[in-house]
């Protein structure tokens, strides 16, 4: 079953595949993203942030479902990899500004 994402969030997912600079320009000049207890703010500190992460692990990342609350996009997504308790469906809550992702935080 396919699910239908935001384009600024299917550009993400996409750009995830590819490389960290991709997945920089999905956000805002300063979009914040909190991941594993961090917070990055900016796109150079996103940048940097996934730079470590494929460094680190090989990794899918599959959207299994997507709604909306209160204005803000919450995306359910399989991660299975190389990393440790692979595979963990993981919770991506997007807030857009326009055709950019302002904020992004991800948690179990």
């Amino acid at each position: 079953m396919r699910v239908h994402l935001p384009k600024p969030i299917a550009k993400y997912f996409a750009s995830d595949r590819r490389d960290a600079n991709a997945v920089a320009e999905c956000f805002t000049e300063n979009a914040v993203v909190v991941d594993e207890n961090h917070t990055y703010t900016g796109r150079e500190a996103i940048k940097r942030w996934k730079e470590s992460a494929t460094t680190r692990y090989k990794y899918r990342s599959k959207p299994s479902a997507c709604e909306d609350r209160g204005g803000k996009t919450v995306v359910i997504s399989r991660l299975t990899g190389d990393f440790p308790g692979s595979p963990v469906d993981l919770r991506y809550v997007f807030e857009l500004d326009g055709d950019r992702i302002a904020s992004l935080e991800i948690t179990p």
